[in-house]
């Protein structure tokens, strides 16, 4: 790619204090590192911003050295806060005030796992959604009441301010904000080099209890969800699909959720979303064929879960993600 064509860095700031716990900390450092991104994509310049001083102690011991502060948090694009204390002290008064002026400006603000308190105590979650990890969500919303705590999904997108539930969940939040900002096939691709997991969405279930060893049936159970990957543009009844795996209805409904931790509706209806996104990126096809293709059936019922997902037309998703390399007949 010619540099002189290249996107504009996007500045991801994400916020470090004394007892940060290091994981958090990697996590958004490891998704938006520059090297993983290839083509046409934005590129990110991550940095790391001290709340009190530029040597910061994690919790495991070491020390983190930053030449980064407060200021360079209000022009970023995206602030991430890790986490926080799991005493839920209060955030210092020069740390919310930064994330209201940055939040004012119009960057995006990310609250990881216990991120969400100070998030919470800024005001920027007063009437929205939010979530944390599951443990700790009955006291974040004991503490801030007028926040609409929804301690079942792994992340809660309200467009302009994000948070996400525990420990590894901050992957899936992270993975969700680069597919917003570089294409599902790009996020794909990192998340490979990551060694995870297909996309899991926002609904999905922040744990799944499956407290019973792998069976010999789970195989076939595994295969059945191939098949329903394979075949998008086919209806799929309960009873078809349970059928298919030789259990009962009631039983595969069941291992559906423990296995997938969502209900075998949401998780079709994100599957046939991530591959509508594949096909807008990939070239011109009319969407009538991919809504057909995807088993969505109608331009129109493409038009309105898309929107509701991802906050977008497809349309416009297909104008700021379509491969530069995609013939204009493709």
């Amino acid at each position: 790619m010619n540099p002189a064509s290249a996107p504009c860095a996007k500045t991801i700031a994400v916020v470090v204090f004394d007892g940060v716990v290091p994981f958090h900390l990697s996590v958004p450092c490891l998704v938006f590192t520059d090297h993983h991104v290839s083509g046409d994509v934005p590129r990110f310049e991550v940095r790391i911003c001290a709340v009190e001083r530029q040597v910061v102690r994690s919790s495991a011991g070491f020390e983190i050295t930053t030449h980064f502060g407060l200021d360079d948090i209000v022009g970023a694009d995206v602030v991430i806060v890790p986490s926080w204390h799991d005493d839920f002290r209060a955030a210092p008064a020069e740390m919310l005030a930064a994330l209201r002026r940055a939040h004012a400006r119009g960057a995006r603000i990310v609250g990881l796992c216990l991120g969400a308190f100070p998030l919470a105590e800024s005001g920027l979650l007063d009437g929205r959604r939010a979530t944390t990890h599951w443990e700790l969500a009955p006291e974040l919303a004991r503490r801030y009441p007028k926040v609409k705590v929804d301690a079942e999904v792994l992340y809660v997108d309200e467009t302009d301010v994000v948070t996400s539930a525990g420990v590894a969940a901050a992957l899936d939040c992270c993975l969700h904000l680069l597919r917003q900002m570089t294409g599902a096939d790009n996020c794909a691709r990192i998340a490979r080099h990551l060694v995870l997991g297909p996309h899991r969405g926002a609904g999905q279930a922040q744990y799944i209890d499956k407290p019973v060893p792998v069976s010999r049936g789970d195989g076939r159970f595994a295969e059945v969800l191939a098949w329903m990957r394979e075949h998008l543009d086919e209806s799929h009844a309960i009873d078809v699909l349970a059928a298919r795996a030789l259990m009962s209805r009631r039983s595969f409904t069941r291992q559906f959720r423990q296995t997938v931790g969502t209900s075998v509706k949401q998780w079709l209806l994100a599957q046939r979303l991530a591959s509508a996104q594949r096909m807008l990126e990939a070239g011109n096809a009319p969407l009538e064929t991919i809504a057909q293709a995807t088993g969505l059936g109608s331009p129109l019922s493409l038009r309105k879960h898309f929107r509701g997902a991802f906050g977008t037309t497809p349309s416009a998703y297909r104008k700021r993600f379509r491969s530069a390399t995609a013939s204009p007949g493709s």
